[in-house]
């Protein structure tokens, strides 16, 4: 059994959970923008990292947990580092980088000496292994982590390498670009499901019609992309490259091709409405190809974007849900904006009566606007980048 740490966005460690659990992993422990799990007993290591990278719709990036012990001292620290088998994942050429050291509550409170102690600690064991003085580090990147918290140490090596947001579908984000991620997330806090029509009426990029189509169509969030972790020595041997492509193909098996989405989005913005389209084109293909190598030509249907301002709109269907980005007055426009857009807003609940509404802001004064014109909103803390961000929903 093997233990890992998925990174994902504050207040959406639920819904995380969920889908480690429906992935058939078993979630531990809950922190913060952290969820702990293990994997499936019966299956190969890099089966596990493999499914957790490739199918994992709202996590931000895939840890192995090397080692968790108490480092209350920098010698404890340090032998502890220096005694794992860095050389099972690393070349003789390899890079290593300690990025991130958080220390909370701890004796070792000083991050930049946990950081040096701990690549110290990581070459020291390289050199002895491979009888080297000095490693060349001219090779490939690796990143290394380690959270200490009340002296207990997590030490963390990265499986994901480029963060799990980067599907491979967008080529540009735009403005004030929503993190696939985070848009994977709300359509689950919505309580989505692809017999639903979902409209978003300020679309931007595109990104939310494109991960309801991703996940209306079962497509695998990772099926254009690779990974840190197929590059480790350990996993570069045609047994494990065979099991890595035997789930990649499974993966695209897994495809549905069968069913009925009605996904759209709009902006006033005609760049934008291109720019989505663009990205949503480019997704599809992605899916298209993988299908593909496994003898389907079978298309996915793209999600249809037109140019309207919101208060044009008339609710397409009976009911649905409309799932929107607006803009929040820091990036694009001023908060006088984005106060007088919620003025006008308040209007789309008589106008998609029946339908599921939700929208996501860092601005309080969304919800007092929304509850002067008679309409009560519920309230769902994410943490969006650094942005305290709230889902606001109406209907459920």
């Amino acid at each position: 059994m093997f233990h890992f740490l998925a990174l994902c966005a504050v207040g959406a460690e639920p819904i995380l959970s969920n889908e480690l659990k429906l992935l058939g992993f078993k979630p531990e422990k809950r922190l913060p923008g952290r969820v702990f799990f293990t994997s499936v007993q019966s299956e190969p290591e890099v089966v596990s990292i493999m499914r957790a990278n490739f199918y994992l719709r709202t996590a931000d990036r895939i840890y192995l947990v090397l080692k968790e012990f108490t480092a209350d001292n920098f010698d404890t620290l340090y032998d502890t580092v220096a005694a794992v088998e860095w050389q099972r994942f690393f070349s003789k050429d390899s890079k290593i980088t300690v990025d991130k050291v958080r220390t909370f509550k701890s004796r070792l409170s000083s991050e930049h000496a946990v950081q040096k102690a701990v690549h110290k600690g990581i070459c020291t064991a390289l050199c002895s292994a491979w009888k080297m003085d000095v490693l060349p580090e001219t090779g490939r990147e690796y990143t290394v982590r380690i959270y200490i918290e009340h002296n207990r140490a997590y030490l963390l090596l990265d499986l994901s390498g480029e963060p799990l947001h980067r599907r491979g579908y967008r080529l540009s984000g735009g403005a004030a670009p929503m993190q696939e991620t985070l848009a994977a997330v709300l359509l689950q806090c919505m309580q989505w499901k692809r017999k639903l029509p979902l409209h978003d009426a300020f679309c931007g990029s595109g990104t939310i019609p494109i991960e309801a189509v991703w996940y209306a169509h079962n497509i695998p969030p990772g099926i254009g992309r690779s990974f840190a972790f197929e590059h480790f020595a350990c996993y570069t041997d045609k047994k494990a490259q065979k099991l890595i492509e035997e789930e990649r193909l499974r993966g695209a098996a897994g495809i549905r091709t069968d069913c009925v989405v009605r996904v759209s989005g709009s902006d006033n913005d005609p760049d934008a409405v291109r720019l989505a389209q663009t990205n949503a084109e480019r997704a599809c293909m992605l899916a298209g190809k993988a299908l593909q190598r496994i003898g389907r030509d079978n298309r996915i249907p793209r999600p249809e974007f037109i140019e309207s301002d919101f208060s044009d709109l008339a609710a397409p269907y009976p009911e649905g849900v409309l799932l929107s980005n607006p803009p929040y007055g820091d990036r694009l426009g001023d908060e006088a904006d984005a106060a007088a857009l919620y003025e006008k807003m308040t209007a789309i609940p008589q106008d998609f009566q029946n339908w599921r509404l939700g929208f996501i802001t860092d601005k309080p004064a969304f919800a007092d606007i929304f509850l002067r014109s008679g309409v009560t909103l519920k309230k769902h803390p994410i943490k969006s980048g650094n942005l305290d961000t709230c889902l606001y929903i109406y209907g459920l």
